[in-house]
Order: structure tokens, then sequence, then C-alpha cells
């Protein structure tokens, strides 16, 4: 039994692994601890370090430095100036997309014309038809599936159209947006996404309209700033 333990500070990176196993075209069989499999996407952020540190996932990098990832991203945050924070956003995307499983072939498509981001992250789930703020528009619980759009576009990228692109193409499909990352929609339109009707309800009944601000004004950047 052959176990792999990904986790270790100078093993590659799990989605390059991967990736060679399925270029190398062989069947493979491993093992994964199961700590190591929750937190295989860890060390690499998923893939996103490769933009951030291009030379990680390099041998003697990962013996050397490996143990020091994955860089922690409050760091990354208050180490940014405001030039690197603004080139970082005109010209990188981060989302994550959850629509219904039948609506995800149309969406990848619109995802690839729009952006052209690869790998993407699939992983689909059981929506509930619970209270609150997200839920299937069908009255039963419903598949969905979550698209992870992170990294640097190929195609030409300007930001604010482009992602209000995509938000618009979700809402079509029923979906939902994922808040921490860049919302662009006015609040109207962030109504029409999320069902507001019982986080209004609870906002009357435990007063908290003086002391809290909206739900939209958390995610939305242009409010917050």
């Amino acid at each position: 039994m052959k176990v792999n333990e990904i986790g270790r500070w100078y093993k590659p990176w799990f989605f390059v692994h991967v990736r060679n196993m399925l270029r190398a075209n062989r069947t493979v069989v491993e093992y994964l601890p199961l700590k190591d499999y929750f937190h295989r996407h860890s060390r690499s952020i998923f893939w996103e370090l490769q933009d951030i540190v291009p030379f990680g996932n390099n041998i003697l990098f990962r013996y050397l430095f490996g143990w020091l990832m994955p860089v922690k991203v409050s760091l990354l945050k208050i180490t940014q100036v405001d030039a690197i924070k603004k080139l970082y956003e005109e010209n990188h995307i981060i989302q994550d997309l959850l629509v219904p499983t039948s609506k995800m072939e149309h969406c990848l498509r619109e995802i690839d014309d729009a952006v052209q981001v690869y790998p993407i992250w699939l992983c689909p789930f059981t929506l509930p038809n619970n209270p609150g703020m997200v839920h299937p528009k069908q009255s039963a619980e419903q598949m969905y599936v979550d698209i992870g759009i992170y990294g640097v576009p190929k195609r030409k990228f300007d930001a604010k159209p482009v992602t209000r692109r995509i938000e618009n193409l979700v809402a079509d499909c029923d979906g939902f947006q994922m808040l921490y990352a860049d919302t662009y929609r006015t609040e109207a339109e962030f109504r029409q996404m999320f069902d507001h009707s019982l986080y209004d309800k609870m906002r009357v009944k435990y007063d908290c309209k003086s002391a809290f601000p909206e739900v939209y004004g958390k995610v939305n950047k242009n409010v917050r700033d």
C-alpha cells in the first residue's frame, strides 16, 4: 500500500502532483493520510501560490523553505502597498460561485469566455431548502456546484465589467456569489440574489439597525470605502 504524505513541506504541491499523473496517462493508486487530504490545497493556497511565489514548487525551494508555506494571507495584506494592491485587483480574480449542477456546463463556457482561468475548482454539494439567505429557488433541496475561479486571467481583464458579467451570469442561473470576494452588485441586485426575509425580520426583532451595518455594506467594496 503506497501512502503519500502530501502534506510534508518538501512534497510537490497537490494540484501539480495530480496534473503530472494525469499527463502521464496511467492509473495510479495511492493513499493519503486524512489530515493531508483535508489540507491538500493548503500549502499552495489551492494554485494561487504559483502566482505569488513562481518558484515555490521548485524541489530545492521546497526542501529549504517549504516549511514556511503557505504564506499567511494576513501577512500578504498588511505588507501590500497601495500600488501593489491596485495591480493585484486589476490583474487577478478570485471568486466562488454556487450554481445548480444543471447550469454548470453553461456557466463554465461563459466563465472561460470571460476570463480563461485554470485550474478551476469544482465541488458538488446538496443545498437544502432551509430558512436563510442561501437556499434553492425551488421548494425542494437541490444539487449545486461550487465553481472556484482563482488566478490571473489569460484574457484581457477589466475587473469591474468582467466581474459584473460573471455576477449577472450567476444570478440568471439562480446561483449565489460567495461574499468573501469582491462584489459590484447594487443593493437591489444583491437582495434579489440573497433572500433577506428572515434576515430583515431578525434585524428588526433584535434592534440591530442602529448597532450593525447591513450585510451588503460589509461585502461591497464601494460601500466600505
